[in-house]
C-alpha cells in the first residue's frame, strides 16, 4: 500500500484542483490520499466524486489547521472529518477570512520595503481557495522580486521575516475539540519543531488527540525514529505524508514521496471504524 496523508489542493494553497490531485494519485499508483487543505474542506466533495472514477484510490476527507502556543505555531491535521457539519464549516470560514486580512497586511509591508505586488493578482492566484502565503510568494516571483519560491519565505514572509503578519488562530486545545466535534481524528502535524512536544501531547490526548505525523518530507531517519518512539510511548497512531502543494517542484517532495508504513494507515482506518461504531 502507498499512502500520502498530507496533500493540498487549490481549495487552499496547492497548485492542483482536487480532481487533478486524485488523478495524479491514480497515475502514481498511490492507494490512499488525505485532502488536508488549510482551514478548508471545500475541495473534499470534488475529490470524493473524482475518486469514483479511480477505484484504486481512496480519499480521506481531512483538514490542516494552524494553532498558536506561546509564540510558536502548532499544526493539527484532522482525518475523516464531517465536511458538511455547519458549525465546523462556519468556524473554518471565519479563519479563512482572517487569512485575507493577514495577506493584505503582508502585501502592504512588502510595498513599504520596495517589493510592491498587485493585490488583485494575489486574489486571482488564490481563486476560490483560501488565500495563503504561497500565493504571495508566487506573485513575488512573477514580479521579479525574488529568484526562487523558497526565497520568499526565507527572506520575507516566513514566520520571522520582516513582512510576516500573524492571523487569527485557535489554540491547540480548541482545534482538537473542534475536530472531535466534527467527528474527525486529530493528529499533530510535522511535530519535530514543536517546543515541549511531550508536555503538550498528554493535554491534547485527554480531549481527543489520536496521532502524530511521524513520517514527513525532509525528516531524517533520526528524527523519524525519535517521533516514532514518542508515538509508541503515548499510544498514538503514527501517520505521514509529503505536505504536497505542487508549487515549488524544484525543491518540494512529490506526492507519495514519503514512505508511510502500511500498518500505520491500517491503524488509522481501524480507529476511524471503531469511532464510527461507537457513535
Amino acid at each position: 500500500m502507498r499512502a500520502d496523508l498530507h496533500v493540498h489542493t487549490t481549495a487552499s494553497d496547492g497548485s492542483l484542483t482536487p480532481r487533478d490531485v486524485v488523478r495524479l494519485a491514480g497515475d502514481l499508483g498511490i492507494d490512499v490520499i488525505a485532502i488536508t487543505d488549510h482551514d478548508c474542506v471545500d475541495g473534499i466533495p470534488a475529490a470524493l466524486q473524482e475518486a469514483e472514477h479511480f477505484p484504486t484510490v481512496r480519499v480521506v476527507p481531512g483538514v490542516e489547521m494552524g494553532t498558536d502556543v506561546h509564540g510558536n505555531e502548532v499544526h493539527v491535521l484532522g482525518y475523516f472529518v464531517d465536511h458538511t457539519a455547519a458549525d465546523f464549516t462556519s468556524t473554518l470560514k471565519r479563519l479563512r477570512d482572517s487569512r485575507v486580512v493577514r495577506a493584505k497586511k503582508m502585501v502592504d509591508k512588502l510595498k513599504e520595503m520596495g517589493l510592491g505586488i498587485p493585490w488583485q493578482r494575489v486574489e486571482r492566484m488564490a481563486g476560490s481557495g483560501a488565500v495563503g502565503r504561497p500565493h504571495i510568494a508566487e506573485v513575488m516571483l512573477e514580479e521579479g522580486h525574488i529568484s526562487s519560491y523558497r526565497e520568499a519565505f526565507s527572506n520575507y514572509i516566513g514566520r520571522n521575516g520582516p513582512a510576516y503578519v500573524e492571523r487569527e488562530k485557535l489554540t491547540p486545545v480548541e482545534v482538537v475539540e473542534l475536530l472531535c466535534q466534527a467527528k474527525g481524528l486529530p493528529v499533530l502535524g510535522h511535530p519535530a519543531d514543536i517546543a515541549g512536544l511531550e508536555e503538550l501531547i498528554p493535554a491534547l490526548q485527554r480531549i481527543g488527540l489520536v496521532g502524530l505525523e511521524v513520517y514527513y518530507a525532509g525528516y531524517s531517519q533520526k528524527v523519524v525514529q525519535y517521533l516514532a518512539s514518542v508515538a509508541r510511548k503515548h499510544g498514538l497512531v503514527a501517520t505521514g505524508g509529503s505536505d504536497y502543494h505542487g508549487r515549488d517542484t524544484a525543491n518540494e517532495t512529490p506526492m507519495g514521496g514519503v514512505r508511510v508504513p502500511p500498518e500505520c494507515v491500517d491503524q488509522l482506518f481501524a480507529l476511524s471504524a471503531r469511532r464510527s461504531l461507537a457513535r
